[in-house]
């Protein structure tokens, strides 16, 4: 199943011409008629970004988002992919205002993307591919902007295929090998989408360079890997956006109290080239770490260590004590920020009073921000 692929480009005007013959005795007589189809404008929902702003069809977006990380763990390429789930999840958030969704389609392990023993790839299961079909098909049922996760620190963590998978960050073969096996197919394949708000290369690689269970990799590594990556996204299908979500603003910022920026233009660009800068930031956040780091409800992206030139928002966040979705969703907004992504929106029945908050939050956002949340309107 191929996605469709809008482009927003004008409709060329279809002239039609009707030549109406008289029936009656003798009917010598002609009357021709000309009709004129009007125009038609197609916009499109493509996200683009100009300066530090999300354009959709050249009005600013802002992401009024959650993250949906997974309903199963690896499901995407396996027998637990439930698409009504989905189907159902998304019609929920659309109702209550929510704009954008992150999901990780690759969880750990060797279930859809398969290594070899030296970490180069064997195999990305057809599956995979039908099952992130099926969940673009129905973001875009539901006006839904994706960011699809690739990766996770998880993959790194002590297990059966660890080796492998460390592999694919500290080796040049293998890196190269998951980068033409599975990034350019899924740039290509999904690069242009109009639903697909940006390409998520990993899920906190902070853990990866700080956890002795994910292997304390040197960051290094994996600013080479996040730059080859991104280079390869936008020379496979330039439509593409590319973030990478960082556990922690500290491995995002220049700023010297902080130890490195892994994913700063000039990091990356020595690494693969003008083509490997990202696109946009989307930092995560939770309340340990206020007195270290600060609170970016509270702060500007500048003032929180970001560098100030590219759209930023929260791509996961928690609350602390006292705090509100409400709160966090709007201040957020008010500080400067493109939006946020709390975590997460389908933790169950038993935690109906976090979806009521939600509600509460993303509704009061479209209400404020009705022409920014759905651009191109809602339905």
């Amino acid at each position: 199943m191929k996605i469709k692929k809008l482009c927003g480009a004008l409709l060329s005007a279809v002239m039609t011409a009707s030549l109406l013959t008289g029936c009656g005795n003798g009917g010598d007589a002609a009357d021709t008629t000309e009709t004129t189809e009007a125009v038609v404008e197609t916009a499109s929902p493509k996200v683009t970004v100009d300066g530090t702003k999300f354009m959709v069809d050249g009005k600013e977006l802002i992401i009024n988002g959650v993250n949906t990380p997974w309903q199963n763990w690896n499901e995407f390429g396996s027998d637990s992919f439930q698409p009504e789930f989905w189907d159902s999840h998304f019609a929920d958030l659309h109702a209550i205002g929510v704009n954008a969704v992150r999901v990780w389609v690759n969880c750990d392990s060797m279930v859809a993307i398969k290594l070899k023993p030296s970490g180069q790839v064997r195999e990305v299961v057809e599956k995979h591919w039908t099952d992130v079909d099926k969940l673009f098909e129905t973001a875009e049922k539901h006006h839904i902007y994706l960011m699809p996760t690739l990766l996770s620190f998880d993959h790194c963590k002590n297990g059966q295929y660890v080796d492998r998978w460390r592999a694919v960050i500290t080796d040049d073969t293998a890196m190269q090998s998951y980068i033409d096996s599975y990034v350019k197919p899924f740039a290509e394949r999904y690069g242009s989408n109009p639903y697909l708000l940006g390409i998520d290369l990993m899920n906190e690689p902070d853990w990866v360079v700080e956890n002795a269970e994910c292997g304390r990799l040197p960051k290094e590594n994996l600013s080479k890997f996040f730059a080859k990556c991104t280079a390869a996204v936008h020379e496979t299908n330039p439509d593409a956006l590319v973030t990478v979500g960082m556990g922690m603003v500290k491995y995002n910022s220049d700023s010297e109290k902080y130890f490195g920026n892994m994913v700063s233009d000039e990091v990356m660009k020595s690494y693969a080239g003008d083509n490997a800068c990202l696109d946009f930031y989307s930092v995560h956040y939770y309340d340990w770490m206020r007195s270290y780091m600060g609170c970016p409800f509270d702060m500007s992206p500048t003032d929180f260590g970001l560098d100030g030139t590219k759209p930023s928002f929260l791509g996961e966040f928690g609350l602390g004590d006292g705090q509100t979705y409400e709160y966090a969703y709007e201040n957020t907004l008010a500080n400067g920020w493109n939006g946020s992504m709390m975590w997460c929106s389908n933790n169950g029945a038993e935690h109906a009073d976090v979806w009521a908050d939600l509600e509460v939050a993303t509704k009061k956002v479209e209400s404020l921000y009705p022409d920014k949340v759905y651009p191109l309107g809602k339905n």
